[in-house]
């Protein structure tokens, strides 16, 4: 089948656009225009590059009218769907996400994370000789890590928690069909929380995960557990998890995400000297465009011959 030369609307910036112009296909890449709504794609473009945090937030609860018309692939940037409308999932274009993109990146981050509380890489630190102690620290080797999702970021931060010796633990919604090498699975996210010292958020965002860290379930959590969110904020009952650090059955929260984003000015998070705020930058790395754009490519290549694309977005599961 001869390749098709497609005409693809980026709101993904230059880097990418520049290495999409040069694909094979000869494809026609538009670049978005400033001031425009993300769902507002001009006639004739078959294919949308597009990302959260751009206004889809604000996007009219029904399509809008011509919506879709003549779409047919939407790429985007993230694994995550929930920022976009439940609209943009119907069907009708075929949806692909970043699955795994930022894997690598956002498994430094955890191990970052754990490494800091088990040093307490803060505490330790000197302003002068009147702070001068020994300190014993904590150490990695034989602690247990649980990891609530296991698909490209579980498995990414697995190989680098097995090298520090850890031993791993995960629960995942699809079930355990074969073993992973070096992981024990559960199926009760209850169960893993009450045996591990950090425990590790790599779900999406959906209707049955909103929440799903709730008063109790941190109530049977394992005294003194880390708990590291890189997935998305609404996964945590925010107050439940405050309230469990203030009784000391959490020791330390890291968290990248939250609900909202930003918090508002004066939340108690932003003091607490048992809780790390991040600004959502887990996944972010100076590799990212690249490799968003090898991804893209790839599924250009699918497209550009009509084969099967990957990555695609089941809209049942909104994942």
């Amino acid at each position: 089948m001869p390749a098709r030369s497609p005409v693809i609307l980026n709101q993904l910036g230059p880097v990418v656009g520049e290495r999409i112009a040069a694909h094979p296909s000869r494809p026609t890449v538009l670049v978005h225009e400033a001031g425009r709504s993300p769902w507002q794609v001009p006639a004739g473009v078959e294919v949308l590059l597009t990302r959260p945090l751009i206004g889809w937030e604000a996007a009219p609860a029904a399509p809008p009218p011509g919506w879709g018309n003549g779409l047919r692939w939407i790429q985007s940037a993230s694994t995550g769907m929930d920022f976009y409308p439940p609209w943009l999932l119907d069907g009708a274009p075929v949806v692909t996400c970043a699955r795994g993109v930022s894997a690598v990146a956002i498994a430094d981050y955890v191990m970052t994370a754990i490494l800091s509380v088990e040093k307490r890489w803060d505490t330790i630190r000197l302003t002068g000789p009147e702070d001068w102690r020994r300190e014993t620290l904590g150490s990695l080797s034989g602690k247990r890590l649980g990891l609530a999702g296991f698909g490209a970021i579980g498995r990414a931060v697995t190989e680098r928690a097995l090298a520090f010796g850890m031993t791993i633990g995960a629960v995942r919604r699809s079930g355990w069909a074969e073993p992973e090498p070096g992981v024990e699975p559960f199926d009760r996210l209850e169960d893993l929380a009450a045996v591990s010292d950090h425990l590790v958020l790599a779900l999406p965002l959906t209707a049955a995960t909103r929440g799903l860290m709730s008063a109790g379930l941190l109530a049977q959590a394992k005294k003194g557990l880390h708990l590291v969110n890189v997935a998305r904020g609404a996964l945590v009952d925010q107050d439940a998890l405050l309230a469990a650090i203030d009784s000391g059955r959490i020791a330390n929260a890291t968290l990248d995400v939250t609900d909202p984003e930003p918090l508002p000015a004066g939340h108690p998070f932003y003091r607490h000297p048992a809780i790390r705020l991040t600004p959502h930058v887990s996944w972010s790395a100076p590799d990212f465009d690249r490799r968003l754009a090898d991804r893209i490519l790839a599924n250009l290549d699918a497209y550009a011959h009509g084969e099967p694309l990957r990555d695609v977005v089941d809209a049942a599961t909104g994942y």
